[in-house]
């Protein structure tokens, strides 16, 4: 989808887009790389503003533990610097997990504000894990962040955020206000009801079969493998032919190199010779033995 339909406006008030994965729960690394796609589009997308006082676009990441299980060390490093960059572009992350120890500590050092609701103590894992998460909150002398933690009820967390000048705000033991919506599972009737009455759903509705790039990599794999096979049928013609000629070449020169056929050659040279000159009528006599004197 297009950035900019994550910023729509209806009088004069941002609305709400939810994108919904099914079965990412089997399939983290998958669900890592989208994620980490959408940021990066985000990224190009949205233009520099620095320290806006109200960010343009913020981003809820629920089920954030997906994004991290199984991660490279090279995607979490990337999503790391995605969280420090993506901030100067006006946009705020917010990674929703049941337990804090879900988000590494590099990206979880990014994120300024923080709401805690009730963790439960049930082994000796979990309770290291509770007083972890009490030591990454500020330090207060009013709670036993620890042990809050584990007596929190409903609607009730530990907030903390950041003030105009980039400190920490004291930690606070708040009440939330219960939302308006009902908290119950939509049905398959009311989620259709719902994208039917979506401005984008004409948009997105639309099936365009695209060329994926798989496809594009195996067409143009293809072209350079035929001119490939039309460019070394005329070299290893040549090639034969070459390999032909050199191979009669090395025949001929090991018949002539050979001493039987240099005996022929010498006896068939001297015997022409001999017709030769009997046909002109010089005869070969011997030579004499006596001289001229």
């Amino acid at each position: 989808f297009e950035v900019k339909d994550l910023l729509q406006k209806r009088d004069g008030k941002g609305l709400i887009s939810i994108v919904r994965l099914m079965d990412m729960q089997t399939k983290p690394a998958l669900f890592s790389t989208f994620m980490l796609q959408l940021l990066a589009e985000i990224y190009q997308e949205m233009p520099e503003l620095g320290d806006p006082e109200k960010p343009e676009l913020v981003i809820f990441l629920d089920e954030a533990h997906l994004i991290f299980d199984r991660a490279s060390k090279t995607l979490l490093e990337q999503i790391e610097t995605m969280t420090k960059l993506i901030r100067s572009k006006g946009v705020g992350l917010f990674f929703v997990t049941q337990n804090p120890q879900d988000v590494p500590a590099p990206v979880l050092s990014q994120l300024g504000a923080r709401v805690q609701h009730a963790l439960r103590a049930v082994t000796a894992k979990d309770r290291k894990a509770i007083k972890t998460a009490a030591e990454n909150f500020p330090l207060s002398d009013d709670y036993k962040t620890d042990r809050l933690l584990t007596e929190l009820g409903i609607g009730e967390a530990l907030v903390t955020g950041l003030t105009e000048k980039g400190k920490p705000t004291p930690l606070v033991h708040c009440l939330m206000c219960a939302p308006c919506s009902r908290m119950d599972v939509l049905k398959p009737a009311e989620v259709d009801s719902i994208v039917s009455s979506s401005d984008l759903a004409k948009k997105y509705n639309e099936v365009i079969d695209r060329k994926s790039a798989y496809e594009i990599l195996s067409e143009k794999t293809e072209e350079r493998l035929e001119k490939q096979e039309k460019e070394e049928k005329p070299a290893a013609s040549k090639s034969k032919s070459r390999t032909s000629k050199k191979e009669d070449e090395s025949i001929i020169e090991k018949v002539f190199e050979s001493k039987i056929v240099r005996d022929v050659g010498r006896t068939v040279a001297r015997e022409m010779t001999r017709g030769l000159l009997g046909a002109i009528g010089i005869k070969r006599g011997r030579r004499s033995k006596s001289s001229w004197f």
